[in-house]
C-alpha cells in the first residue's frame, strides 16, 4: 500500500503543528499552575489556542497551494 506524497506532507505538517501546540500548552501549565493569583495564564492559554487555529489555517492554505501546483 503506497501513500501519496501529498498525504505524507499533510500528515507531517499536521503532526508537527499539533506537537508544538501540545508543548506550548504543557509549558503554560507548568509555568502558571502553582500561582493561581496570576490571571495571565488564562489569557496566554487563550492566545495559544487562537495561535494554533491561525497557524493550522495558514498551514492548510499553504499545503493546498503547494499540492495543487503538482
Amino acid at each position: 500500500m503506497e501513500i501519496e506524497r501529498g498525504r505524507v506532507l499533510e500528515l507531517i505538517a499536521s503532526v508537527a503543528v499539533v506537537l508544538t501546540f501540545v508543548g506550548i500548552i504543557i509549558a503554560i501549565g507548568q509555568t502558571y499552575n502553582t500561582d493561581a493569583s496570576e490571571p495571565g495564564g488564562g489569557l496566554i492559554f487563550v492566545g495559544a489556542i487562537a495561535g494554533f487555529v491561525i497557524v493550522m489555517s495558514i498551514v492548510g492554505i499553504v499545503l493546498a497551494y503547494v499540492l495543487n501546483e503538482e
